[in-house]
């Protein structure tokens, strides 16, 4: 789709989940095994034929770079177009823009360079299959300025609260405000004619503004032609442990995976050339998902196990998520349990979490 640009603006999204953010930004905390929270939205641009894409990135966007590369998993690595991302220029004496503003400010010759008529904007929070050539379609056919896209959930959850919400008329959104009985959730996407977005950064920083959605759009939400597109599909909100543990949980029901993972369209990762998993002859795995080059001697049950994790015998691992290349000791005993890359549990040695609360371990801890 050459003529949509894709933008991912992480930069509110910091230190949301709390020990998983330590050392790293959001998008670019691991999830399900062996992807990343940015690759949900990076592998739907890319879907929809977006090729040319920027990352609006604050700091702790190291392991995002060693995630990314120069993005050959997701066809980005390209001659024209491709993968761009882009920090702020702190050193611009000129610059009189603040917040999210920056980035925009700051790497408008992105914009300018780019062919496409619009942009899509995107955070990386909203796991999700969607289908943004849709989007795109109705956009245009609606003779759209801005369009948002969200989500109609069955119940407010503890992580729809932080959500802006929209209301809703003929297509048309007439509001957007935060809390509430709301149940349209907006998924912190939009469409929007690229000319209209340089005017309304241009606006923003004249008036010394700082948050481009809330000073730009909500702000000004009938001065346009805002519409709202439903997205249907699986759905989940990642902006704090609890709810990046929940949704977790919920994609190991095997019509919430489907619904994710196999759709028309693939959800993109870094491949990493590795041997099987060896199930030894004593181990155990109920109901969970496990990553390439794990060994495991003991039971594993609704439980989500990342690449070259190490579980000796004896060892009962339940509702819990072991990331990459941890160890477990003999007959340790994890239940309701996150555990960070690298970390070593010692043998005979008992963690137990809360369905609400896990027990988190960052990176590298030896507990």
């Amino acid at each position: 789709m050459e003529n949509m640009m894709g933008i991912i603006n992480v930069d509110r999204e910091q230190n949301f989940l709390d020990e998983l953010t330590y050392f790293r930004c959001g998008a670019a905390v691991p999830f399900l095994g062996r992807y990343r929270l940015v690759d949900f939205i990076l592998s739907n641009m890319v879907n929809a034929g977006i090729f040319e894409i920027a990352l609006f990135v604050r700091n702790k966007y190291r392991s995002l770079f060693d995630h990314l590369g120069e993005g050959k998993e997701w066809n980005l690595d390209r001659k024209v177009g491709g993968l761009f991302i882009l920090p702020p220029d702190w050193h611009d004496p000129s610059d009189v823009s603040v917040g999210d503003l920056r980035h925009f400010h700051n790497n408008i010759d992105f914009f300018h360079r780019g062919r496409a008529e619009y942009v899509l904007h995107a955070g990386s929070q909203h796991i999700c299959n969607i289908n943004f050539e849709k989007a795109l379609d109705k956009h245009v056919r609606n003779n759209a300025d801005i369009t948002l896209i969200y989500k109609n959930v069955d119940e407010i959850q503890e992580e729809h609260q932080p959500c802006h919400r929209l209301e809703i008329e003929n297509d048309r959104v007439t509001d957007i405000y935060s809390g509430g009985d709301n149940k349209n959730i907006y998924m912190d996407m939009f469409i929007i004619d690229k000319g209209l977005l340089m005017d309304l950064v241009n606006y923003c920083i004249a008036h010394r503004k700082d948050y481009f959605f809330g000073d730009a759009i909500m702000a000004r939400i009938n001065d346009f032609n805002v519409q709202g597109y439903e997205y249907k599909g699986f759905h989940g909100v990642i902006n704090s442990i609890r709810s990046y543990y929940k949704n977790s949980m919920r994609i190991l029901k095997k019509e919430n995976y489907n619904s994710l993972f196999h759709e028309d369209t693939l959800i993109l990762t870094k491949v990493k050339d590795e041997v099987p998993t060896k199930y030894h002859r004593e181990s155990k795995v109920i109901n969970s998902l496990v990553a390439n080059g794990c060994s495991i001697k003991g039971k594993v049950e609704n439980s989500i196990v990342f690449r070259q994790v190490e579980i000796e015998e004896g060892v009962e691992i339940s509702n819990s998520i072991i990331m990459q290349r941890d160890k477990i000791g003999k007959n340790a005993v994890l239940n309701n349990v996150i555990l960070d890359k690298e970390v070593e549990v010692s043998r005979e040695t008992t963690l137990v979490g809360g369905k609400e609360q896990p027990f988190v371990a960052a990176k590298r801890a030896s507990i």
